[in-house]
């Protein structure tokens, strides 16, 4: 068994990753799929950059950080603009990631979706083609997911 507390776990992820405070959102999907446009919109919102197109991932304290290369600290590409200088950040606590290739059909998904991110379970939230998707994953970040009573 792994101790999730002490591994020295490290994987890397063809993504883009923000943070809101020390809370990341990693961004996953195809080329073309959005990673970098969402991140924009994030940022734009007052997001922090941490890496824009590959992230890496460490097991620090038993939670998932996330840590840009340090050739692009502080670059994104903005398709059709180029590569541009955004407020970034060297490193945050992953807690969620967002499939851009797969999109949620569910308008409330029956149960939070998880994924496993260098043996941690990570919540998991698949893109919705709405135009307040940018703004949900920025609150959801900040204040976290409302508890649903009876």
């Amino acid at each position: 068994m792994i101790d999730a507390q002490n591994t020295a776990a490290s994987e890397s992820f063809h993504a883009t990753t923000v943070a809101v405070d020390d809370a990341a959102v990693m961004i996953m999907g195809p080329s073309g799929s959005g990673k970098s446009a969402l991140a924009l919109q994030l940022i734009g919102m007052g997001a922090r950059l941490v890496a824009d197109d590959h992230t890496r991932v460490n097991v620090r304290d038993g939670k998932a950080e996330v840590l840009a290369p340090k050739r692009l600290q502080g670059v994104i590409e903005a398709r059709g603009i180029g590569l541009i200088n955004v407020p970034w950040k060297p490193s945050a606590t992953l807690q969620l990631v967002v499939d851009m290739g797969q999109v949620e059909t569910d308008r409330l998904p029956p149960s939070q979706r998880i994924t496993t991110v260098v043996g941690l379970d990570i919540a998991l939230v698949l893109r919705v083609d709405a135009p307040y998707f940018a703004s949900a994953v920025f609150h959801l970040l900040r204040h976290g997911r409302a508890a649903v009573t009876d």
